[in-house]
């Protein structure tokens, strides 16, 4: 089935947004803050992580709701996007001299809450660009090349890294320019192209009225018994996927220590990681094609466990790189695939609403992960057992994700 325009202008958005997931949440920021001598521990972002994910855990059903009204998808987005895109240049401009590391972090709340924001809007526009029949090949093909584009500006920026030294925050810094500029131009399409085709017709006093659809739909939320059990599968599972992401660089430079693992190197498996992470996101839509959406995010959970259980034994930076490349191969499909499992089982013309439930359980869920590896470390002196905090949430996830029908065949719930 070849993909239309309004497929791949919300495909090519991924592209550009996958820039800033690498850049910002995983690799450039953690490595920048890092070099502020007046801040603790690089493993203190988990706590901002969480303050960040709870502001959009908050707006997320509120937002959500009013957007499901025609013609306000595509505002939210772009004001959400832009809130994105100019605070993450705003990063290049706060250099570890100015000692000012609560002004980086301000600043990089405000990119998440653009990011993730955005990421609302973004996700439910995936009911109106497809079919339900294409959902887990669109949405896979968005999050493969999402990856494999985003080695373009982050090798970019490792180049400019490398050339005006590793040690000098300046590289780091056109990073954060370059993350911006790429973002915003992979946009463009997305803003031309891709239109709300299922909405509700606008009524007198929209807000009032949002209001009262959402807690109609709280007190009402028992009939769509489907969506609510995957909820709370996906607020378990997803915890431990977006830690992983959060984490990932904070969690091997505590474990190995800067003397044996140098920040180029890191910076290089991240890349790998992510060219990886491309050809098993397109087969993880291939396989569930095949063996269902249910039956390849289940695989994907326990290539989690067994990635955390690996982690713990970590040693050298090969080790790193060949847990990033288990992270890399269920990475993509996981979070793909459950973004089109959930499209599947949701009212269309509510899919704002819907989306804005599906991003707050997963920012609430996204709170956890952080914290619990922060505090591990923190209580503990030792960041190892930190990433065996997050094993139960994986463990708890899969044990209630089990619970669901397949989305092989029809079922009443997935149907209404």
């Amino acid at each position: 089935m070849k993909l239309t325009k309004q497929e791949r202008s919300w495909i090519l958005y991924d592209c550009g947004n996958s820039a800033y997931s690498i850049a910002i949440t995983t690799a450039l920021l953690p490595a920048i803050f890092g070099m502020f001598k007046n801040v603790g521990s690089s493993m203190d972002l988990g706590y901002f992580n969480s303050i960040a994910s709870i502001i959009v855990a908050v707006l997320s059903p509120i937002l959500g709701t009013i957007a499901d009204y025609k013609d306000k998808k595509k505002r939210f987005f772009i004001f959400f996007f832009l809130l994105g895109v100019i605070f993450t240049a705003s990063l290049a401009f706060i250099p570890p001299e100015s000692g000012m590391w609560q002004l980086l972090v301000i600043f990089y709340i405000l990119t998440a809450i653009g990011f993730a924001g955005a990421n609302i809007f973004y996700d439910s526009f995936l009911v109106d660009v497809t079919a339900d029949e294409k959902m887990d090949k669109v949405s896979t093909r968005g999050f493969a090349f999402g990856y494999i584009s985003s080695v373009i500006p982050f090798g970019i920026s490792l180049g400019v890294i490398f050339i005006l030294g590793m040690d000098a925050a300046i590289g780091y810094q056109l990073g954060f320019i370059i993350t911006a500029l790429w973002w915003g131009l992979l946009t463009i399409p997305m803003i031309k192209h891709v239109k709300q085709t299922h909405f509700i017709e606008p009524e007198p006093k929209p807000v009032i009225q949002s209001f009262k659809r959402l807690a109609h739909t709280f007190k009402n939320i028992k009939q769509y018994k489907v969506v609510l059990v995957f909820l709370i599968a996906y607020f378990l599972y997803i915890d431990g996927v977006d830690t992983i992401i959060k984490m990932v660089v904070p969690y091997a430079t505590a474990v190995l220590g800067t003397d044996s693992l140098d920040m180029f190197t890191l910076l290089g498996i991240l890349l790998i990681i992510q060219i990886i992470a491309f050809p098993f996101a397109i087969l993880y839509g291939v396989l569930a094609k095949k063996y269902s959406a249910r039956s390849m995010i289940i695989v994907g959970i326990f290539t989690y466990i067994v990635s955390c259980v690996a982690a713990f034994f970590i040693s050298s930076v090969w080790h790193i790189f060949i847990l990033g490349a288990l992270i890399g191969s269920a990475q993509g499909g996981i979070q793909a695939l459950s973004r089109s499992y959930y499209a599947k089982i949701i009212p269309k013309k509510n899919s704002n609403e819907f989306f804005g439930f599906y991003n707050i359980f997963g920012k609430f869920a996204a709170i956890v992960g952080p914290g619990v590896m922060a505090l591990t470390t923190t209580l503990t002196g030792n960041a190892k057992y930190s990433i065996l905090a997050i094993i139960p949430l994986f463990v708890a996830g899969f044990l209630v994700f089990i619970t669901l029908p397949s989305d092989k065949r029809k079922t009443p719930a997935i149907e209404s």
